[in-house]
């Protein structure tokens, strides 16, 4: 498979952002200072936009894997003179560790070279590219080795000790790794007009520190999680806390903008932001990976984000500092991955109205609510006003959870969710709201959910359809049942996870709707915590270990699988995916708990909320 494609890259993070390294040996991305941040390398978007290689000069295989419990990556290339280990990370602030790593991590992005056998001479390319590619920088070199180059308001400093040339807008190097020798190339970025160049330590020593500095997170989370599929829902934690802006705690959902949903198409869109969409999914994985501190952290940051809630529609994504103005623009210079254009900076579904999101906070709320004792003001006005809002909002047609840009409809997961949001809130009761709110909301609560089993079910298709009075099957009525709507033993939404199942997925993985382009990996996911709720647990089993072998090789999920093909399309990683595998570990442990691990049987009415224990 060719090294540069989507699912084929490994992930680096350290708090602030993240960079991209494929199996040559090549960073095809990286946006200092954060998420969301103009790129300096993005070769993933266009050959023409920078990247750094370090690679064999010959012909060479590759193997690579993370260094245990971190996101420090260890590269083998091996030649027929001899092989060499390249070995990458993010820095970490020096001495950081458990919830302090990335708080103040130095943007230096380091990379050390060690010979393992015989000799192999090396090659590096560095192409700085920055503004998106827009811009090559004059880079001037020092008798210590070290190349600066400035453009605009970004600085970046190289040092190696391997002697460089310096060309138009780049560098390069040769030379030779031999066994037992070992080179050092250390890149950081800081302000043009800040207090000066960045540090730029020896690279083993920001290997060793970073090492360290994973390894005690890890340390903290160890035993947190019980369940079944450690390895894997450890890993996806540590994903997922990679994803996270560690100033602010919130959680972008990928690394990236624009990679596509379908190679050649146009839905390719900036995913470098933090959705409450995604908040109670993610909330639930860390209670049952991570630890109840880092659940409250993002509790907090949500409500700081939101705000006073007034009549205008919730917003439904902020960027990491809580910002709301994201508006969406196309950076026409760049090709795009595989020549699918637009690339995207921005992302327009930040003026959407996504009626879900109010269900998705109250859930995570009542997840949460016994760290939410005693409630401050903010929260208790924010979990008041959502309520008071599905109250009202969940009569209106909005853009549904999965974004859609043409029309509003009456969608049946945003129904749902108002569900959701009114459930949570009468069980609240005189937490947030006095006698008389309380029963308001069990009112609308109630109409809600008969006003949804009569007009989301479609007799000729015998399932839940995506919207109200449609034949359009979608994968996110699937939610029904994991927000406690209906059990899933429930004679038509047992029928529901059938049709669905057979009309959206194919080897296992399960597109969105019927026209969607490739598996959504979230969505088959939900099928498994559907499938051992209904008490199949054996088949729920099965399908969880066809999924978890969807990763790449070092364990990390796209956005969106080929149903055909295989190939990983979407986001890069995506952190729903990954959130979607803790979750549905968690549950079919809870399934297994309950009725052994090959029962068939159903599960009793009521099961299928987000309490429970954290496994």
């Amino acid at each position: 498979m060719d090294s540069g494609r989507i699912g084929e890259h490994g992930f680096l993070a350290d708090g602030h952002s993240a960079a991209l390294v494929d199996r040559a040996g090549s960073v095809n991305w990286w946006c200092p200072p954060r998420f969301d941040a103009p790129s300096v390398f993005g070769r993933l978007l266009d050959d023409r936009a920078g990247h750094w290689a370090i690679r064999p000069e010959e012909d060479f295989t590759s193997e690579r894997s993370y260094l245990d419990e971190t996101l420090v990556l260890r590269t083998v290339f091996t030649t027929r003179t001899g092989s060499v280990a390249v070995t990458d990370t993010l820095a970490l602030e020096p001495g950081a560790r458990g919830h302090e790593i990335g708080l103040r991590s130095p943007r230096v992005l380091a990379r050390l070279v060690e010979g393992l056998t015989g000799e192999v001479p090396m090659r590096m390319e560095y192409q700085p590219r920055f503004e998106y590619g827009r811009v090559s920088a004059y880079l001037t070199g020092s008798d210590d080795g070290q190349i600066d180059g400035t453009a605009g308001a970004c600085r970046l400093s190289l040092r190696a000790n391997v002697p460089l040339d310096l060309g138009a807008g780049g560098a390069t190097g040769r030379f030779t790794a031999r066994s037992g020798t070992s080179h050092h190339f250390t890149l950081g970025y800081a302000e043009t007009y800040g207090p000066g160049p960045p540090a730029l330590p020896d690279a083993d020593r920001v290997v060793a520190d970073a090492v360290a500095g994973w390894r005690s997170w890890a340390d903290l989370h160890r035993d947190q999680y019980r369940g079944r599929y450690r390895e894997q829902v450890r890993r996806s934690a540590l994903v997922v806390q990679g994803m996270t802006y560690q100033p602010s705690g919130a959680i972008v959902a990928a690394a990236t903008t624009s990679l596509p949903e379908e190679l050649g198409g146009d839905r390719n869109y900036d995913y470098r932001y933090v959705w409450v969409r995604d908040f109670s999914f993610t909330l639930q994985a860390l209670w049952r990976a991570a630890c109840p501190d880092e659940a409250n952290r993002q509790f907090s940051w949500v409500s700081r984000a939101m705000g006073r809630i007034g009549d205008d529609p919730v917003p439904i994504m902020y960027g990491v500092h809580g910002e709301r103005d994201l508006t969406e623009h196309p950076l026409d210079h760049l090709s795009g991955y595989a020549g699918s254009r637009p690339v995207f900076v921005g992302n327009n579904a930040w003026k959407q109205r996504q009626n879900d999101v109010l269900g998705e906070i109250l859930d995570a709320a009542w997840l949460m609510r016994h760290y939410l004792d005693p409630m401050t003001p903010d929260v208790h006005h924010l979990l008041h006003a959502l309520a008071d809002q599905a109250v009202v909002d969940w009569r209106r047609p909005d853009a549904g959870m999965w974004e859609a840009r043409d029309a509003e409809r009456h969608y049946v997961s945003s129904k749902v969710q108002c569900w959701t949001a009114l459930d949570r809130a009468v069980r609240f009761g005189p937490r947030i709201g006095d006698a008389g709110d309380v029963a308001r909301w069990a009112a609308a609560r109630d109409e809600v959910r008969e006003v949804v089993l009569t007009r989301g079910w479609n007799e000729r298709l015998g399932a839940y359809t995506g919207a109200f009075d449609s034949d359009q099957l979608d994968a996110s009525v699937l939610l029904m049942p994991l927000v406690g709507f209906l059990p899933a033993d429930d004679p038509r939404m047992r029928s529901t996870i059938d049709v669905v199942e057979r009309g959206l997925s194919r080897d296992g993985l399960l597109r969105r709707w019927n026209d969607d382009p490739a598996g959504f990996v979230i969505c088959s996911f939900w099928l498994v915590g559907c499938l051992a709720q209904a008490g199949e647990v054996d088949r729920a089993r099965r399908l969880f270990e066809r999924l978890a072998a969807r990763v790449n090789d070092l364990g990390i999920y796209v956005e969106q699988i080929d149903q055909t093909t295989g190939e990983q399309l979407g986001n890069f990683p995506q952190a729903f995916s990954h959130i979607g595998l803790i979750n549905a570990a968690g549950r079919l442990t809870e399934a297994e708990e309950r009725f052994g691990a090959s029962a068939r049987q159903a599960v009793p009415t009521g099961a299928g909320t987000t309490e429970g224990a954290r496994r």
